[in-house]
């Protein structure tokens, strides 16, 4: 894959695979798989063998590679799991503070990290660590709301587009973007002209009914967000 700073065109991340057919079946219109490990009480969180498992398999089956998706903090945990599973991108979605990003950092030189920032009531919650995270080591921020009571990650809600543009001159590093978009977002979003802007991550607008991710549902994301034509 070329260099994630600097892609030929926005990047499609679809979130949450649980079965290898399942992560087999969206690796070949999609750039980036997501697999959730480290997200306790998660409805998709999987054990560190199927982390290997489904890692292999989108690998195997197109374009994609996987994501590692987790809430903990223990960089030798997280890096423990990635290696196992060969797994080079990583995408920190919690509260991991900018000594988590640095000890990952240091423990897997090589990785993609993507460090979450969240969006509650129209402010950035990690704004006062932006550029901390950017020393630290993170490759890319990944913009994504939470919700008043505190849920993160796959919650379907959107981030308030004056929020989103007072947010944007302010972050030090290339971004991607989440948050209830589905590919009617796509033609003329306000932010996908961006010189910073790196694609999507996308969950909810990837399944069918809220169940397994769907490859139609995901082809049609792919050409709306990356111009890919059908195959």
């Amino acid at each position: 894959m070329s260099d994630p700073a600097a892609p030929p065109r926005p990047l499609l991340k679809v979130c949450g695979a649980t079965t290898p057919g399942e992560a087999a079946a969206v690796a070949g219109r999609s750039d980036l798989v997501g697999l959730w490990y480290g997200v306790e009480n998660g409805a998709r969180d999987l054990t560190g063998a199927q982390l290997t498992t489904l890692a292999e398999a989108v690998r195997s089956a197109g374009r994609a590679e996987p994501v590692l998706v987790t809430f903990l903090h223990d960089a030798g945990r997280i890096a423990a799991a990635a290696r196992a599973a060969r797994i080079r991108w990583i995408q920190l979605h919690a509260y991991q503070p900018p000594t988590a990003v640095a000890a990952l950092r240091a423990a897997l030189p090589g990785a993609v990290l993507v460090k979450v920032v969240h969006v509650r009531d129209g402010a950035c919650l990690e704004r006062p660590f932006l550029r901390a995270y950017a020393r630290a080591g993170a490759d890319l921020l990944l913009v994504d709301a939470a919700t008043r009571d505190g849920a993160v990650g796959s919650t379907g809600l959107r981030v308030p587009a004056d929020a989103l543009g007072e947010l944007l001159p302010a972050l030090p590093l290339p971004f991607l973007l989440a948050g209830g978009l589905t590919e009617a977002d796509a033609p003329g979003h306000a932010f996908a002209a961006h010189p910073g802007f790196r694609g999507v991550d996308i969950d909810n607008a990837a399944r069918d009914g809220g169940g397994p991710l769907d490859p139609a549902r995901v082809a049609a994301l792919d050409r709306a967000w990356t111009g890919a034509s059908a195959l």
